[in-house]
């Protein structure tokens, strides 16, 4: 998603939301001419260029040569310039965190895996998250001028619209998304981790030729990401994809989410755990 704070300089709602839609095209679809592009969203060459060229100054699209055409003129190929704005990921789990830097194209510019991390719902693993969001960012160097956005991915009952979790972290009446905002002093949103993923497999993993889209993501946890025409399915309270909350067995196990008998009870990595130890105590 393209957020607003790209285009500080733009007054009207109206060409911020065609410079969005431009924006997306590329991030979609690739380099492509200002012919293609107005095909794809119904508006005039001259339209297109105009605002080509206001994105062109603001830096964010660059021209990438001609196509070689047997007759007349050879059209210009536009697209994202990489070095232009770059983007923060991270992964939360329950024992790392993942980070990545990414450049305007969405490639892959630095990542660190596995950083030793232990989740515990206090402030205290809070702060020590934040920290190391920090160290990361710092290590990017003149980089971190242009990061425009940080997105951290959660597990459990998220919703991105209004920056809460309701699973982990949820100390106070403001959202955590506006505290790590404060905290790192750059735009932050989260979201559930499955969903990301899904949404990450849809946009540059395995999935191919396909607008609609159910991942299983069975770790610590168990939960599904749905993509539905091509966006993620978010559901009406932003928290679908909860699957492993579905009341499934007749067992006295509360589940963490409160309640007895969720599937997650008996098939995730938590129940795993669970049993290797019950069985260890058992000899």
């Amino acid at each position: 998603m393209v957020k607003n704070h790209l285009f500080k300089s733009d007054k009207s709602p109206k060409n911020i939301q065609i410079k969005k839609e431009i924006i997306s095209h590329f991030i979609n679809t690739g380099n492509d001419t200002i012919s293609e592009l107005a095909k794809e969203l119904d508006l005039s060459v001259p339209t297109v260029t105009k605002f080509i060229v206001e994105l062109i100054d603001q830096g964010m699209i660059a021209e990438f040569g001609k196509i070689q055409t047997p007759g007349g003129r050879h059209p210009i190929v536009y697209g994202l310039n990489p070095s232009s704005a770059y983007f923060v990921g991270a992964d939360m789990s329950r024992h790392h965190l993942n980070v990545a830097l990414m450049d305007f194209t969405g490639r892959l510019v630095e990542n660190e895996m596995g950083i030793a991390y232990t989740y515990q719902n206090t402030t205290e693993s809070f702060d020590l998250l934040c920290g190391h969001l920090q160290n990361f960012i710092d290590r990017t160097g003149e980089i971190k001028k242009k990061i425009y956005h940080i997105n951290l991915n959660i597990s459990g009952r998220v919703n991105p619209e209004t920056g809460y979790s309701y699973s982990s972290f949820y100390f106070s009446e403001e959202p955590i998304s506006e505290i790590l905002s404060s905290k790192l002093h750059y735009p932050v949103s989260i979201d559930n981790d499955t969903r990301a993923m899904a949404y990450g497999e849809y946009m540059k993993g395995v999935v191919e030729n396909e607008k609609n889209v159910i991942f299983v993501n069975v770790s610590w946890g168990l939960g599904i990401g749905i993509i539905i025409d091509g966006k993620p399915y978010y559901g009406k309270s932003g928290f679908s994809g909860e699957f492993g909350h579905f009341p499934i067995f007749d067992n006295e196990i509360i589940c963490h989410c409160g309640k007895k008998g969720c599937l997650e009870t008996e098939a995730s990595g938590l129940a795993i755990h669970r049993m290797v130890i019950e069985r260890i105590k058992q000899g």
